[in-house]
Parts: structure tokens; sequence; C-alpha cells
């Protein structure tokens, strides 16, 4: 296999970054839910923080070796609702999921195969672990509800 480089693939270190956000969001995050949870499912959100430690790094490796510098995680994030409880816990997992398979989709769209295959398999991942969380799956995983309504053109005469 060739070696991957940013020429020729537009947007690639953008997508990467964007991802490499993903997965320090998610690690953060878990950090929260975790503090929440008990038996299989804190042991189900440290497996997936690992998880999201290891996609950091292997992200962080990727962007590097393109000439470009990771982004650092940011000190804090903030949280979208309260968490105070195993319920709210395993809402805020699958919303942490559903980010990292939102940003992973801007590598699918990059003209490089391999990294569409990683995307793609990093984005199956994710949508799996968000379905674990939220007891149910999604039809277009990291997709918002409002990108799946076709846009219509006017059909109205003047």
């Amino acid at each position: 296999m060739a070696p991957i480089t940013a020429a020729g693939n537009e947007g690639l270190i953008p997508a990467l970054q964007a991802a490499l956000a993903a997965e320090d969001a998610a690690i953060f995050g878990y950090g929260v839910a975790g503090a929440h949870l008990t038996g299989s499912s804190q042991a189900a959100a440290e497996q997936d923080w690992t998880g999201h430690n290891e996609a950091r790094d292997a992200l962080a490796a990727m962007i590097s070796k393109l000439g470009a510098a990771p982004t650092a995680a940011q000190a804090f994030y903030q949280l979208p609702f309260p968490v105070h409880d195993v319920a709210s816990a395993m809402a805020l997992a699958a919303y942490l999921e559903d980010g990292v398979t939102s940003a992973y989709l801007g590598i699918v769209a990059v003209s490089n195969r391999q990294l569409r295959n990683f995307g793609a398999v990093a984005m199956q991942g994710s949508a799996e672990r968000a379905a674990f969380w939220r007891g149910s799956t999604q039809a277009f995983p990291g997709l918002a509800p409002s990108a799946l309504l076709p846009s219509r053109p006017s059909t109205r005469s003047a």
C-alpha cells in the first residue's frame, strides 16, 4: 500500500482533527458517565473509554505522520445536559458516541480508500456503542434527522 499523504486528499487533515476532537470529548464524557455507573455498565464504560483513548492516539499519530500538529484536547468540556444518575449517564454515553459517529463521517468522505475504510469501521463501532447505551439503533447513525429530509424544489406557479 502506498503511504497516505495530505497531497490530493483535500479535507483530510480537518477530517482527522474533527475525529480527534470527538474522541477527546468522548474520553472526557466517559469519565463523567462512568462515575454514575456500577457493575457491568461501569465495566462497559471503562472499555469504551479505553477504546476512545486508543483511537485518539491512533488519530494523533496519523495527523503527525501527515506533517500536521494534532489539536490538543480541551481542559474541560461543556456537557449537553446534567448527569446525575444511571439514566443520564447512559444517555450521555449514547450522545458521545453519536458525536464520534458524526465526526468519522468526514473521514469517510475523503478520497483515500484506506482512510474511507478506517472511517467506516470507526463509525460502525461508535454506532454499535451508541445503540448499546441507547438501547436501540438509528436508521442513519451520525446524521442529524434534518439531514435525511430531501429539499424539494418549489412547485408553485407564479
